[in-house]
């Protein structure tokens, strides 16, 4: 019966008694599946982590440029992980690297939430901001369009040439 009319006889639920049996164009079928689960994939979101290192002794302006850094990741929707490196001496004051990423994750507590709180491991200790926004609802930058105002055109100047007396 399936061959007069052109398609395929699939066995659905083989083990069911009896067998359950469907008519359709498989070829179409595996198709349509492949199709669902390409577009399931462009969906999903990748979440990726930055990383950013500090010295204990980081100068002010460092430090601002490094928080604007920390904050236009996690706008657009990636998890950060913060890093202060001890060198020497500056190994005996942790508490000195817990006050410096404490500090940071309370000046961008706007656009992030501390995902694993300061943690000392060997030379250094390790903080990870985890975005408010997810991915999906973070602002793409958009492209920037090369649009010219419309405004009243500009008077053209008018440029008389000098006039030369020419003698005979």
């Amino acid at each position: 019966m399936a061959d007069e009319v052109g398609l395929d006889l699939v066995e659905i639920s083989p083990d069911a008694k009896p067998p359950v049996c469907k008519i359709m164009d498989f070829g179409k079928y595996k198709y349509e599946i492949a199709q669902k689960a390409r577009e399931a994939r462009q969906n999903q979101t990748h979440i990726v982590v930055k990383e950013i290192r500090f010295g204990l002794k980081i100068e002010p302006h460092d430090y601002e440029t490094k928080k604007a850094h920390i904050a236009r990741f996690l706008k657009a929707g990636d998890k950060v992980k913060v890093t202060v490196q001890f060198k020497g001496r500056e190994q005996t004051r942790p508490e000195m690297g817990y006050r410096l990423l404490m500090k940071l994750a309370e000046e961008v507590a706007d656009v992030a939430f501390v995902e694993f709180a300061p943690k000392k491991e060997g030379k250094s200790m390790t903080m990870v901001l985890g975005p408010v926004l997810k991915k999906t609802q973070a602002k793409k930058p958009e492209p920037k369009a090369a649009t010219k105002s419309v405004s009243e055109p500009k008077a053209a100047a008018v440029v008389a040439a000098p006039e030369v007396a020419v003698s005979e």
